[in-house]
């Protein structure tokens, strides 16, 4: 009868701690279904999210598309007010014998050329006077030449233009060079 209370008695521990085991095992079940609920929640949040920002990549993508066809559509329509301009000389010139009024309507109109360049950020760069810079300038002669000092820019081909600081066509140019010596092409005379 000893064995009895002893395997009551544990059969009366194993009972509760099995009732205890089970409250904690439900528990634990209740609290992983919260947990997967709420894994599942940040699962479609973060699928909205990254179809949201497919989209704003798509969307994006297209207003640089637009930008790069459409940027300088107002440009292009500045540039044909020149055209007319320049259409309305031509005619104005083969009618009239006027050089001196043709003259003066093609300066104006190289004048609005030259403004709507400058909007634009296009600037002409300055050479003559200007010591030679071969990231400005490029040379097509080298002119001896007593009255300027060597490496000066003395006379511009065609003129040079910087867009927004950055050179995109350097300036034809003339440069300044010592006049040969004299003396080395005389001959020395045998006495």
């Amino acid at each position: 009868m000893s064995e009895t209370p002893s395997k009551n008695s544990t059969e009366e521990e194993k009972s509760a701690s099995s009732a205890i085991s089970e409250s904690e095992v439900e528990s634990l079940r209740k609290a992983l279904k919260e947990e997967q609920e709420k894994a599942n929640g940040y699962l479609n949040r973060l699928k909205y999210l990254q179809a949201d920002f497919e989209n704003f990549q798509k969307r994006t993508q297209k207003e640089m598309e637009n930008l790069r066809k459409y940027g300088s559509q107002g440009l292009i329509l500045e540039l044909l007010t020149i055209v007319d301009e320049l259409e309305y000389a031509v005619r104005a010139g083969a009618c009239s014998d006027d050089k001196e009024t043709i003259t003066k309507g093609v300066e104006m109109t190289l004048k609005k050329m030259c403004e709507i360049l400058e909007r634009e950020g296009v600037s002409s760069i300055d050479a003559v006077g200007k010591p030679f810079d071969p990231t400005k300038h490029e040379a097509v002669e080298k002119v001896p030449t007593k009255d300027y000092k060597e490496g000066i820019v003395i006379e511009e081909v065609r003129k040079g233009f910087m867009f927004k600081g950055q050179v995109i066509r350097p300036s034809l140019v003339k440069v300044s060079a010592r006049l040969p010596d004299n003396n080395s092409d005389k001959k020395v005379k045998k006495e």
